[in-house]
């Protein structure tokens, strides 16, 4: 099992802190990019992609961990894991995995404000979110932007007109009234950002007919509990430490996201089948 290793310095958590997000350039070789975006290329992920609609639209390709041997060992790797825990403490799991790709058709993919844990609400908010980056990330194909500061504004609106959910937020004072804090974020291949649940951040289309790839992993501390949505197969994973069976709770009011099919989600059960069986094979 992995263990803390390559933990962030004293001034890269603050930043974490005080702005919500931070960049790490140059985590990864070139070498490295070259063999996950081989991964990224492997038949079964093109094919799961092009269903989805790749050719003309945005796609998460959720569970990547379970697609592909690199991509689980990248969700271990120690130089993620040392700093996620140097933010959330010794004991952590994956909460999802995916591969965030851009279409490469101009004018498409465009992803309007939001914050993650609106749509897998926990107990609290001790969760973020690792974009690996396997191509530089340019305005021009549609990089994220972030608001800094925005994760102390607490939860904000996600709901249509008719108090349903749909994962846009509806107070855009956040991000029109403080341009000056809208924050574009631009690393090169290899480089990492890592950003907190409750910060706002979006992204714009790819206007550069080149494709524009990610991969996602957001994490939690052992003590978040997930009130609602999908557990997938890689939920729970513990990357770091050990379960302990221990809920903490925040006092923050949530607005259950509403599912197709699943009106507020399947999240009784915590640990997903695969990352189950994976826990009791390390013992943790």
């Amino acid at each position: 099992m992995t263990t803390p290793s390559h933990p962030l310095t004293a001034s890269q958590v603050k930043a974490y802190q005080d702005d919500g997000f931070i960049v790490i350039d140059n985590v990864f070789s070139s070498g490295e990019i070259e063999t996950l975006r081989q991964a990224e290329s492997f038949p079964e992920i093109q094919t799961a992609l092009e269903e989805k609609g790749i050719k003309h639209k945005t796609v998460h390709l959720l569970e990547l961990t379970r697609r592909y041997p690199a991509f689980l060992a990248l969700a271990r790797d120690p130089r993620i894991v040392g700093a996620i825990c140097s933010l959330l403490g010794p004991d952590v799991q994956l909460q999802h995995s995916k591969l965030a790709t851009k279409s490469v058709a101009k004018g498409t993919g465009e992803f309007g404000w939001h914050q993650d844990i609106t749509f897998y609400p926990h107990s609290n908010t001790s969760l973020l979110s690792v974009f690996v980056y396997l191509d530089d990330a340019t305005p021009e194909n549609g990089c994220m932007s972030m608001v800094r500061g925005s994760q102390r504004l607490g939860p904000l609106s996600h709901l249509d007109a008719k108090r349903h959910f749909d994962g846009s937020c509806r107070e855009p004072e956040h991000w029109e009234n403080n341009p000056e804090n809208v924050v574009p974020i631009t690393p090169k291949a290899g480089s990492i950002s890592i950003h907190h649940c409750l910060t706002l951040h979006g992204s714009p289309a790819n206007m550069s007919g080149q494709p524009r790839r990610g991969v996602v992993f957001s994490y939690r501390a052992d003590d978040a509990q997930q009130l609602a949505d999908r557990v997938f197969q890689d939920t729970g994973l513990v990357v770091s430490g050990r379960r302990h069976g221990i809920v903490r709770c925040e006092s923050v009011t949530w607005k259950l996201p509403r599912r197709t099919g699943h009106d507020y989600g399947t999240a009784h059960f915590q640990i997903g089948e695969w990352a189950n069986k994976l826990n009791a094979e390390a013992g943790v």
